[in-house]
């Protein structure tokens, strides 16, 4: 079997056990579990083959919790930044789930344990309240301790039966690819809380390119929107040749999507010492200042949610907002974060973002926020592209690229918006489409009806309007009509209709005729 058809075949069957097993519980309410059992086995394995360190003479789940002493334990922790015992694991736990009538409790207990393992340590913020949404004991796994344990079990035993092969020997990213598989299709079915916390695959290929392009290291790579994690972890497949030295940053308000980025790290085999993902409003409380600026910043922020913005007095002296004299309508925080960005921005890097097309074109306070950004020659590339690109929306989305290396004071448009294939609800970029929009990116060449690099004079006359369609004239599709030969085809079809009236005239006084002499 191919990797690719190992792919395919994992999807299916964990698809199957999402579906089949959480009953009448909602998809998105019980994606939880399956994440989380799957994180679990993941954390597990990686565990043992830590421990084992490939002798073969060695079963890690076969050993007495005894045996662990507190050197070993200590030094595990500093390595893997968590401890697991060998009663603990997600194999000894399964074998016995379906017959195990405190299943619930003791899983409780154990995901606690594995959590306060790293209290003391480095790795406490990265490990504490990973299995907070895991909940054995919601009401919504049933009314009873039995049913609760009944679906805990068949959780278990789903993940249990996918074919990862041995952890070791593993050579595509299965628990990885598997866990995103999953959190898309509930993005893809949940509707528009979905699309708030992940960016399908295709355009985070396309953003992640942006954001690194022609760059042979960074030191670090930010997502100050970052979901899922999927923004970030895309740059890492699509930049494995990279040095991205000090790792993966990102913040995310929501928290049970701040802990589904976390396990998505440790799941694409992150260990803790290279991401830091934090907890909290990246426009009110930001975190990382101490850390910028990064080389690479993605993102994909919510559209034109509301802020306090004016309404508190210190944001307009805050370093981030106040170079450009005005902030972010309370009603549009868009360029909030893209001014975060900004700031966050070294003066190599690149910054790739997912931008509501309206905030090109308004007037008012983000008018004036385009300005201060063309002014100081921060706008590389705008790129407009297709609709129904993400899951929840069908807007036809913009990516602002920011940069503050450019060579000269031109701003590059570039119209994608007819690059897309149809695929069941949405459509998508193929990296056929990705290459296109890259190679343009990568020119600033001229490409009629596609690109056009547009001088700050041109841009500062037109009111400092940055929508990709004032400047890129869109291929007109109509049909061409001949008029001579409309003209001619018109006088056919008249004299018909005059000759056709003149034979039905002719047999309606016929048969008027023969009426009378009857």
């Amino acid at each position: 079997m191919t990797s690719a058809q190992q792919r395919a075949e994992l999807q299916r069957r964990i698809w199957q056990i999402a579906n089949d097993v959480r009953g009448s519980v909602d998809g998105w309410d019980f994606k939880q579990y399956v994440l989380g059992a799957l994180f679990y086995r993941f954390i597990s394995e990686n565990f043992a083959s830590y421990i084992e360190a490939g002798d073969d003479s060695i079963h890690y789940a076969d050993m007495p919790d005894t045996v662990i002493t507190p050197e070993i334990k200590d030094d595990a922790i500093k390595t893997k930044g968590y401890f697991i015992y060998p009663s603990q694991l997600f194999e000894k736990v399964v074998k016995n789930a379906h017959t195990n009538e405190s299943l619930n409790t003791d899983l409780a207990n154990i995901f606690s344990a594995i959590e306060n393992s790293a209290n003391g340590y480095t790795s406490e913020s990265d490990i504490k309240g990973l299995f907070a949404d895991f909940d054995t004991t919601s009401n919504r796994l049933g009314n009873t301790v039995s049913d609760k344990n009944k679906r805990l079990a068949a959780v278990l035993k789903g993940v249990a039966e996918l074919n990862f092969g041995h952890f070791k020997d593993s050579q595509i990213d299965l628990f990885g690819d598997a866990y995103e598989f999953l959190i898309s299709n509930y993005a893809a079915n949940a509707g528009k809380s979905g699309g708030e916390f992940f960016t399908p695959q295709h355009v985070s290929k396309l953003i992640a390119q942006l954001a690194m392009h022609k760059q042979t290291s960074v030191n670090k790579i930010y997502d100050p929107a970052c979901g899922s994690g999927s923004l970030l972890l895309q740059a890492k497949k699509q930049f494995e040749e990279h040095i991205i030295e000090d790792g993966f940053f990102g913040q995310e308000i929501n928290h049970t999507t701040y802990n589904l980025a976390r396990m998505n790290m440790f799941l694409h085999n992150i260990n803790y010492d290279k991401f830091n993902v934090e907890l909290g409003d990246t426009l009110l409380n930001p975190h990382f200042g101490d850390d910028k600026p990064f080389d690479a910043i993605v993102s994909n922020p919510p559209y034109s949610v509301k802020w306090v913005g004016a309404d508190d007095p210190t944001l307009i002296n805050d370093d981030r907002f106040a170079p450009a004299g005005v902030l972010a309508p309370k009603s549009k925080a868009d360029f909030a974060f893209v001014l975060h960005a900004l700031s966050y921005l070294s003066s190599k890097g690149r910054a790739a973002i997912v931008c509501f097309p309206g905030i090109f074109y308004r007037g008012g306070a983000e008018q004036k926020i385009r300005q201060y950004l063309v002014d100081n020659n921060y706008v590389e590339t705008v790129i407009s592209l297709a609709p129904n690109l993400f899951f929840g929306t069908s807007i036809a989305v913009t990516i602002l690229v920011l940069s503050k290396h450019k060579a000269d004071t031109t701003t590059q448009f570039i119209d994608a918006s007819s690059l897309f294939k149809k695929e069941t609800n949405n459509n998508i970029l193929t990296d056929a489409h990705i290459e296109q929009i890259m190679l343009a990116f990568d020119s600033k060449a001229n490409i009629e009806h596609f690109a056009k690099s547009v001088p700050f004079d041109d841009i500062a006359a037109n009111d400092y309007n940055l929508s990709v369609s004032s400047y890129v004239e869109a291929k007109d599709t109509r049909e061409v009509v001949d008029i001579a030969q409309l003209n001619a085809e018109l006088k056919t079809t008249v004299a018909k209709i005059d000759k056709l009236r003149k034979d039905i005239d002719a047999i309606v006084a016929e048969i008027e005729s023969e009426e009378l002499e009857g």
